[in-house]
């Protein structure tokens, strides 16, 4: 392998960003974009609405949504989506929140719109466990940045999210707080790592949930709970305030329950953050034509290979969507794209080494309070040499040059977010973990090679099985343009008929 290794997919822009270019407010959705075909998830303008119209409060909302989190976690099998909750901090703000809108001075659409965090990122006055059950015994010291952001539009943070133990697998389950179900059908995972977050938004607990994605983690319990989840440029949303656990594939992004609410947290968290130099580098985010309902002179490349490599129902749901892109204008174009496999391993040795060294602190003393997979992972990340790193670093860079191919010939790469829907949680498998690396592989198949190249990449619902599970799609772009994604995403929400899943609490 010839190429230089490459430790952090920055994309460059020759210049600095200023610290106040965040997504001007003047550029925030003013409505949805579109109207729900099927089942209707509340959104962001649903609660404004509501509030502005006198039909209810921020306070009213914030005690049925208390008590909608307490019955969650008591049913048979308990959601499990919420693993923390400060009431009298819920409630300080949403009477905070009822009287800025009583007074006709909300801080933006967000005031009072309960939003959920997971609990990977700091937020006031919590504790950050990063699913674990040593971790975060004292309460952060400050919010996260994107939890700063949030509380500056007025957001109800409510609580914080389960998820995968230190985000190092992809379903969900966690022996610490409890395995999140998934809210189409409980005796399934909800995928991970931001498995809390997924299932609050698709369980109605909250419109808009923040995620993070180190190799598919926002994107796959998006897919398998049936919403959207955007994972941006590499250093487009601060990560400062998130726990370090692997620098260089590591994105913070929204989960919502539609593309509007997507893009409205998208606008809210982007943009550059003097805490987190990465984060400079990049042009002033924008969301510019994000909501054109057409997709006229828009090139989709499809790897017939790779695209078709997954379960049949999802490959046909789509396959459905391709068409439906091509009458509302789009190009398909047939693309190949070399060395995915390398990816895949490269994007192995990549974040399970940087794992390991994140736990090393821990190691000598906690490493059996984790969990048995987790255990499993952190070992086999043990056995990586700076070598094996190194050369995943100069695979990386072979990665973006591929890719920089590509995006030459088309717009955005599509694929299938998972070859497979959410799968059944086996017995056996609780509470204390299960290894199963061949489902682990198709999970993750699609995801990863926007991690490892920084690119972004949006999932969104095409459909659901015959059994009701739900199947989303992939959309991978250029660097910084995350609109172009989000219109795509708006296109595909006209053309899905949602269904409600089996366990939904309607807060309004």
């Amino acid at each position: 392998m010839d190429e230089n290794p490459t430790h952090h997919p920055i994309h460059f822009t020759g210049t600095l960003a200023h610290k106040d270019s965040a997504v001007p407010e003047k550029e925030w959705p003013k409505e949805s974009a579109t109207e729900s075909r099927g089942f209707h998830f509340a959104t962001v303008f649903d609660y404004a609405k509501a509030y502005r119209d006198g039909k209810t409060t921020p306070e009213e909302v914030a005690k049925k949504l208390l008590d909608a989190i307490e019955t969650s976690n008591s049913s048979t099998p308990p959601l499990r989506a919420v693993i923390a909750v400060q009431r009298e901090d819920v409630m300080r703000q949403a009477r905070e929140a009822t009287l800025r809108i009583k007074a006709g001075k909300p801080l933006s659409i967000f005031d009072g719109v309960p939003v959920a965090v997971k609990d990977e990122m700091d937020m006031l006055p919590y504790h950050t466990t990063v699913g674990t059950s040593f971790l975060g015994k004292s309460p952060a010291k400050e919010d996260a940045s994107v939890v700063a952001r949030m509380r500056a539009a007025g957001a109800l943070l409510v609580g914080k999210t389960n998820m995968h133990e230190i985000g190092i697998n992809v379903t969900g389950l966690n022996p610490h707080h409890g395995t999140t179900r998934n809210p189409y059908h409980t005796s399934h995972f909800t995928g991970g790592s931001s498995s809390g977050s997924a299932t609050a938004v698709a369980a109605g607990l909250v419109p808009v949930a923040i995620g993070a994605d180190g190799g598919g983690s926002i994107r796959i319990p998006a897919s398998f709970c049936g919403i959207f989840g955007l994972k941006s440029t590499f250093g487009r949303i601060s990560e400062h305030g998130a726990a370090p656990l692997d620098w260089s594939v590591a994105h913070i992004g929204p989960l919502a329950g539609t593309a509007t609410d997507t893009a409205l947290a998208y606008a809210v968290m982007a943009g550059p953050d003097l805490h987190d130099p990465t984060s400079l580098h990049q042009p002033l985010p924008t969301l510019e034509n994000w909501n054109e309902l057409n997709l006229r002179g828009i090139k989709l490349g499809v790897y017939k290979a790779w695209f078709q490599h997954a379960d049949a129902e999802v490959v046909t749901a789509c396959e459905t969507m391709l068409n439906r892109f091509t009458d509302m204008g789009a190009e398909i174009r047939e693309i190949v794209i070399p060395d995915l496999e390398l990816n895949r391993i490269a994007h192995t040795v990549s974040i399970v080494s940087e794992m390991v060294q994140a736990m090393s602190y821990t190691y000598a003393e906690h490493h059996r309070q984790h969990g048995l997979d987790v255990r499993l992972n952190l070992a086999l990340g043990r056995a990586f040499s700076a070598q094996d790193y190194i050369l995943a670093q100069r695979a990386r860079t072979r990665i973006i040059k591929n890719f920089e191919r590509v995006f030459k010939e088309v717009d955005m790469v599509l694929t299938p977010t998972t070859a497979i829907t959410a799968p059944e949680i086996k017995k056996g498998a609780l509470p204390n973990g299960e290894s199963d690396l061949s489902t682990t592989i198709e999970i993750m198949r699609f995801v990863t090679a926007a991690n490892m190249t920084g690119l972004p990449a949006v999932s969104f619902p095409v459909g659901y099985t015959k059994s009701g599970m739900p199947i989303g799609m992939q959309a991978m772009g250029r660097a910084w343009e995350e609109s172009l994604l989000l219109r795509l995403a708006v296109n595909a929400e006209q053309a899905v008929e949602r269904k409600e899943p089996q366990v939904y609490y309607k807060i309004l």
